[in-house]
């Protein structure tokens, strides 16, 4: 990918805030790369205009028009698919993947969750967070595998909790630090900095000890 201009495949479900992101960086030059299509589950879904308003191929398909998920999953990534990808991102896709249809993708395709995983797979993440108390919360960008949020975790985005904050104010904080996260670790994908050998993660050939920390916007790479 370092060489020709990496094509970008996007998974998303609302509103695409971190779509729109992709596509500013890539505007104004901080992300070689291109975004070649959008695909959903929700014909509706706002991230499907914003790619047709750039010029971007964009579909979604209706999970209820197919037999199972398996069935709903090799529709969608025959449309991901056409559109010759180098990588696919999930930027809030809110299906769970079966194992058929990542395993061609793998190391491949990659997520952005709202929380320091390990902690707080799945949904609800503001709210746990502030329920268990943690004194810091945040977002991780890892590669998808079939296990929910489970896939080795590249990079993280830290915030405070703090006092008086309700799960929409942290939601917010957090998503702040979504958009730069996931723009700077695309950068390294994009360059293949960033690769996933034998399930794990390593940066410019060496293993990461533990995922890698935005500060400033950027990454320490």
């Amino acid at each position: 990918m370092a060489d020709a201009t990496p094509r970008l495949a996007v998974l998303a479900s609302g509103r695409g805030s971190n779509l729109q992101a992709i596509l500013d960086a890539i505007d104004d030059g901080r992300l070689h790369a291109q975004v070649a299509g959008v695909f959903g589950d929700k014909p509706r879904a706002f991230a499907l205009e914003r790619a047709r308003a750039a010029g971007i191929p964009a579909r979604a398909l209706r999970p209820g028009d197919f037999a199972g998920r398996d069935e709903f999953d090799a529709a969608l990534f025959a449309e991901v698919a056409s559109v010759r990808p180098d990588l696919i991102v999930c930027a809030g896709y809110m299906r769970l993947l079966g194992a058929a249809a990542l395993a061609p993708w793998a190391g491949r395709i990659i997520n952005i969750h709202p929380s320091l995983l390990p902690d707080f797979k799945g949904l609800d993440t503001h709210a746990r967070a502030l329920a268990a108390g943690v004194p810091e919360h945040g977002a991780s960008v890892h590669f998808v595998t079939a296990d929910l949020d489970g896939g080795p975790v590249i990079a993280q985005a830290r915030v405070p909790v703090l006092d008086g904050d309700d799960a929409d104010a942290l939601a917010a904080r957090v998503l702040d630090t979504e958009h730069p996260l996931l723009v700077a670790t695309l950068q390294l994908l994009c360059a293949a900095r960033i690769v996933l050998r034998d399930e794990v993660v390593e940066l410019d050939g060496r293993p990461l000890a533990a995922p890698l920390q935005l500060a400033s916007n950027r990454l320490p790479a």
